[in-house]
């Protein structure tokens, strides 16, 4: 398809459209962004202070459903009951989107964010009371849970030396199962030291899990240090909300590689990291009243952004239908009268309008060339008729009798109009598409070997001299008959405009992937003002010649059928008085054979 003309960007269509779109689009913007403004700023103010308490009870009970089991099996129940007491809409998935449980119908869509994610492994002190400095959940205890036996024997220790120091507190039990003492707020810390110091002491089950952890941190260690961990159990002072904490203290410090040890030590005994999505019960967010203030706002806005957009697409749409109903009226005139139309603009329809003239134009001169084309074949078909209709008329007539001559000559008339007819449906079979070609792989040489042969006795009768060249090796991949004929068509041209003593040459070579077949004589030549319509039907270089003398003026025209339908180009060059060369190019096939191929 041939490129349209450029059209300047002021003046085209397209960015006229475009430039009213965002008009009209930073309008609404603006008059929506005004409208959000005036009438939702005192629902955001109440929707940021909605208080979080639930969101964050939420949240830590989640987080200990996670700190105390090792994956998310069970959580859809406590998801359940959590929504039904909260009246909010929760949802848990992994990190890569999978759902694990949703208080919501199935298929529900999420929230658009995460409110929250849910690892024991990483808390803070904001979200989750109680928590480690290091970020661990103090709910997960993994390999420190104590077995019963040991949680008794640990109770009954600090009970003893609660008893025997007479210490003001109370006692506590760890997530673990480990009982520790705890100060009563603003009477200060009490002692830590108890008989034998066996309240501090590690039971076998910690004193396990305290090995596996001195291993795992011993690597991040700095050279030299030999000591192992041990657990440090302060007495925190605090409300009665307040948890007991494990730090360490001192000189033995050493939190991050401590920390990641703990973290790796504990992972296994913990539920996988997990996104929290909140959100009312339906997924729909809490709706507000609009006040009559703001609904007249709301109306008067939208009427003015509708005004303004229908009367900035109807002067768009009136400049764009007023051609197009030119075209249409024009379409619709009798097609007799080739009707143009107006050319007022410079933009997109402007140039539809002249590629219309265009085309009515190309559809007048084809009208035209139909009405020579019918003429012409009539002409053609009239002479050998009215010869035929002659001869028998005066045979019937008694005036001549039916000679071998007369029968000649009537047989001569017969095998013209023949020659006519089939020419004209060569052509009616190439226009249709239903050209067919039988190809085989056969060598240049025996085709134009084959071609010249058939002209040969013409030839010489004429004094005319025909000679081929060919590379050796060329072969084609053609229909030998339509390409024998198409090269006979041009051979009978050049004999019929070649004077006596002159020659034909036909030359068969290779060049690159094509195979170039030229037909060249020594004739009249062709004047350059005719070599465009060469192969145009019915073109006669002398248009006083008649059939015997200079042909239908169909030949070339079926050559170029045959040549493009085996995918070639033909191409005619010549000077007046120095000849015409006929050139064809045809792809080159190699043989499946072909040891070069």
């Amino acid at each position: 398809m041939t490129p349209g003309p450029r059209i300047p960007w002021r003046k085209s269509l397209l960015v006229r459209l475009l430039l009213t779109s965002m008009t009209i689009a930073v309008l609404s913007v603006g008059a929506t962004a005004w409208l959000a403004v005036q009438t939702t700023t005192r629902a955001i103010q109440e929707e940021r202070g909605q208080v979080l308490s639930d969101d964050t009870d939420i949240l830590r009970r989640l987080s200990g459903f996670a700190a105390t089991h090792a994956d998310w099996k069970g959580v859809q129940t406590s998801v359940r009951a959590l929504s039904r007491t909260t009246g909010r809409r929760i949802a848990l998935t992994t990190e890569t989107g999978r759902t694990i449980a949703d208080s919501a119908a199935p298929k529900t869509a999420l929230p658009a964010r995460a409110s929250a994610t849910i690892d024991p492994l990483t808390t803070d002190t904001y979200t989750e009371p109680g928590a480690q400095l290091a970020g661990l959940d103090p709910r997960v205890v993994g390999p420190y849970l104590l077995p019963p036996f040991e949680r008794a024997k640990v109770r009954t220790i600090a009970e003893k030396c609660m008893q025997m120091y007479e210490l003001e507190g109370s006692l506590r039990q760890l997530p673990s199962g480990r009982t520790v003492v705890v100060a009563d707020a603003g009477d200060g810390s009490p002692t830590r030291d108890c008989p034998d110091q066996l309240l501090d002491t590690p039971t076998p089950t910690e004193q396990k899990a305290l090995s596996e952890l001195n291993a795992l941190a011993g690597p991040c260690f700095a050279q030299g240090r030999d000591e192992p961990l041990q657990p440090w159990f302060d007495f925190v002072p605090g409300s009665p909300k307040g948890d007991p904490v494990r730090r360490p203290s001192g000189k033995q410090q050493a939190p991050t590689c401590v920390e990641n040890a703990r973290r790796t030590q504990l992972d296994p005994y913990v539920a996988p990291r997990a996104r929290l999505y909140l959100g009312n019960l339906g997924g729909q967010p809490a709706g507000f009243d609009l006040s009559p203030a703001n609904k007249t706002k709301i109306i008067g806005v939208t009427g003015l952004v509708l005004a303004v957009t229908v009367a900035m697409t109807a002067v768009v749409a009136i400049r764009l239908v007023r051609p197009l109903r030119a075209l249409t009226a024009a379409a619709q005139q009798p097609p007799h009268q080739h009707t143009r139309v107006a050319v007022t603009t410079k933009d997109e329809t402007g140039y539809l309008a002249a590629a219309f003239n265009d085309l009515t134009a190309r559809r007048e001169q084809l009208e035209a060339e139909r009405k020579a084309m019918v003429s012409d074949i009539a002409h053609e078909l009239r002479t050998p008729l009215t010869n035929i209709r002659g001869w028998l008329e005066v045979t019937r007539d008694g005036l001549l009798a039916p000679d071998p001559e007369i029968i000649a000559s009537l047989h001569d008339e017969a095998l013209l109009l023949q020659h006519i007819i089939d020419d004209l449906s060569d052509l009616a079979a190439a226009d249709a598409g239903t050209l067919k070609l039988h190809r085989r792989f056969m060598p240049a040489d025996e085709l134009l070997t084959q071609a010249v042969s058939a002209h040969s006795t013409r030839a010489e009768t004429s004094g005319i001299h025909l000679r081929t060249h060919t590379d050796p090796g060329l072969w084609l991949n053609a229909d030998p008959v339509r390409m024998r004929q198409a090269l006979g068509n041009l051979i009978s041209n050049a004999l019929r405009h070649t004077p006596a003593g002159g020659t034909v040459t036909l030359t068969a070579r290779q060049s690159g992937d094509l195979a170039v077949l030229t037909v060249e004589d020594t004739g009249h030549g062709i004047a350059s003002e005719e070599l465009p319509h060469v192969f145009e039907r019915f073109w006669r270089a002398e248009k006083s010649r008649s059939r015997h003398t200079g042909g239908s003026g169909l030949g070339l025209s079926i050559v170029r059928h045959f040549v493009e339908a085996h995918g070639g180009t033909i191409s005619a060059d010549s000077e007046p008085g120095n000849g015409a060369v006929f050139t064809i190019r045809l792809p080159r096939d190699r043989r499946p054979d072909d040891p070069t191929s």
